[in-house]
């Protein structure tokens, strides 16, 4: 198995994290095999001993013996370990994989379904297939076995169907990124006048089926789309002949492809941004003005083709203002555009910083001066670090003694970089029973307080939203953290009443997190409507492990968009003398006149 292009042969550097999957890689498959468990922890523990490592490039570090050195790392780890590094890749790996069926790896995938529990799975009922473990959880043989249950057997049920459906999406960078390197290639050709992405992407959800293109073609449009049908990598084409097909590539990628005349464009980029709900009431209204939409045009009442030369003169012919393509969702945007009361969405350019980010002092991969000059090179004012509190052990939570050196970091790097002012946050955990960590004395040392629960995600409706309503009432606390706790397209949200979660939030005075992770996007876009209904302020965390991290914030932007958010529904377009104003007040810190 090769690794990701971490091996030396390369000329690449190593870094740890990605030897330490590959560890976790053969953790896993030692328990999938029910193999010794003591030697099952070596690997676990080794691969945290390796990811929490500051460095970039373990090369070094193997060469000069630094590695054999950690505890915890035997000679038979150090091998594999070693093998990595010269090489890429692990054989050992390779000979788990070999003796492991291609159905239990299958299920590792599961959400929920660990390999200790496939084992135990395997060795009583001689399951080894996806379809086959399916099965016994619907007949009742999985429920038969010790510690498993009815309630384990269902929870296996949805978690089956939820990878099945995850299967067929992606997250939207990901698509993003595919249907950009289709854009260009398809403007790049001379028979296109312009093109641009429509669909769910340019809607910005979440998740992402297929990438849809438009294309205003010079040529006949059936004989561009014929063309493109016949390009490299293209595994099926359905609907050769016509102006619209779709593309299956080699690597599953869709794509969908509607190539018009230059003066239908405008109105084919509306149809194939969608919604299909959005579309029904837009042809509903235009019915209702004598006005018909046929074969991407509008026409009058006479069937003659009226003139649309872009998006806002269509909707500009239907008596609308310009809908953003981040609304059309079919859920009330209409009825606000003729009411003239759609909202004015948030953009990159009200952000003035960004307040969830995390360091090497816990598990983030650059330095307190490296993002500080990372968010200043962005534009922005200030920087909040907030890494993880002493309970998040798994993600090298901080210490009282850690905090405080990190406090002098931030203010000699204050001192040392103008144009940008760097906070003090940190992450705390919610505990099971809704404290926060750490003592109020030490809470009181930082800016601002985010709160977020990083465990017990089975507890039941009641008692989660019980554990988090009394996090809330911490007047420390200044964010909740990507309060549902979702990770997309690989773990449901737990169970939360967030109505009762925001409005709270709302009365007490703390924001509530866009987690702007690609692979969170926690809050849904569906509850920030719900949340600025409620007056429940939202910050747009890039929860940034790296400089690079800092960009989620677009997507979290975008996120925002869709859920009808302005700027004065967001805590970061405040000053960060606001930020910390407003958390200070909470704790009940009166200001000097």
């Amino acid at each position: 198995v090769r690794c990701g292009g971490v091996g030396s042969y390369l000329g690449s550097m190593v870094p740890p994290r990605n030897v330490a999957h590959v560890l976790d890689q053969i953790a896993n498959l030692l328990e999938l095999h029910g193999e010794n468990r003591f030697k099952t922890v070596a690997y676990r523990n080794a691969a945290r001993a390796i990811h929490n490592l500051q460095t970039d490039d373990l090369a070094p570090m193997l060469r000069s013996g630094e590695l054999a050195a950690l505890p915890g790392i035997g000679a038979g780890i150090l091998a594999v370990v070693e093998e990595i590094i010269d090489t890429g890749e692990s054989s050992y790996l390779d000979h788990l994989r070999e003796d492991t069926p291609e159905g239990l790896i299958e299920m590792l995938r599961v959400p929920g379904l660990g390999p200790a529990k496939i084992h135990a799975i395997h060795q009583g009922l001689d399951i080894d297939t996806l379809h086959e473990l399916e099965e016994a959880a619907r007949d009742g043989r999985l429920a038969k076995l010790p510690r498993f249950g009815p309630k384990t057997a269902e929870k296996i049920l949805k978690g089956i169907a939820l990878l099945r459906e995850s299967r067929a999406f992606v997250l939207y960078p990901h698509a993003l990124a595919e249907a950009q390197r289709f854009l260009a290639a398809i403007r790049e050709r001379t028979d296109v006048a312009r093109a641009d992405v429509a669909g769910s992407l340019r809607r910005r959800r979440e998740i992402v089926r297929d990438i849809d293109i438009v294309a205003a073609c010079l040529d006949a449009p059936t004989t561009v789309a014929a063309s493109l049908a016949h390009g490299p990598a293209v595994r099926e084409a359905i609907g050769v002949g016509g102006r619209s097909i779709s593309l299956r590539f080699v690597d599953g990628t869709l794509l969908d492809l509607h190539c018009v005349t230059p003066d239908q464009y405008a109105v084919a980029l509306w149809r194939a941004t969608g919604s299909i709900e959005h579309e029904r009431y837009v042809r509903e209204r235009a019915a209702a003005r004598g006005l018909a939409i046929v074969e991407d045009t509008l026409r009058g009442s006479d069937g003659r083709v009226i003139p649309i030369r872009d998006e806002p003169a269509f909707y500009d012919a239907l008596g609308l203002p310009y809908i953003e393509p981040e609304l059309r969702e079919g859920l009330g945007e209409l009825d606000a555009a003729a009411q003239r009361a759609l909202p004015s969405l948030i953009t990159a350019r009200d952000i003035r910083g960004v307040l969830h980010c995390h360091s090497q002092y816990s598990d983030g991969k650059a330095t307190i001066a490296e993002m500080a000059a990372a968010a200043k090179a962005r534009g922005w004012a200030y920087l909040g670090i907030s890494d993880h509190s002493q309970s998040a052990f798994y993600a090298g939570g901080l210490s009282r003694d850690a905090v405080l050196a990190q406090h002098e970091e931030i203010e000699r790097v204050n001192s040392e970089l103008p144009g940008i002012r760097v906070l003090k946050g940190v992450e705390a955990d919610i505990l099971a029973d809704g404290r926060v960590d750490y003592d109020p004395d030490l809470l009181d040392h930082f800016d601002y307080v985010i709160a977020s629960v990083h465990s017990r995600f089975a507890m039941d409706r009641v008692a989660m939203t019980e554990r988090v309503l009394r996090a809330l009432d911490d007047p420390h606390v200044t964010i909740l953290g990507h309060p549902t706790g979702r990770l997309l397209l690989t773990r449901e949200p737990y169970a939360i009443d967030m109505e009762a979660v925001l409005e709270k939030a709302a009365d007490v005075g703390v924001a509530v997190e866009l987690n702007a992770d690609p692979h969170r996007l926690d809050l849904d876009w569906r509850l920030c409507q719900t949340a600025k209904r409620l007056g429940c302020l939202i910050e747009i965390g890039p929860d940034a492990h790296s400089t690079a991290g800092l960009d989620n914030v677009d997507i979290g932007i975008g996120i925002a968009r869709k859920g009808w958010l302005e700027p004065a529904d967001v805590l970061n377009t405040m000053t960060a003398d606001a930020i910390t104003t407003r958390a200070r007040q909470r704790r009940g810190v009166v200001e000097s006149a």
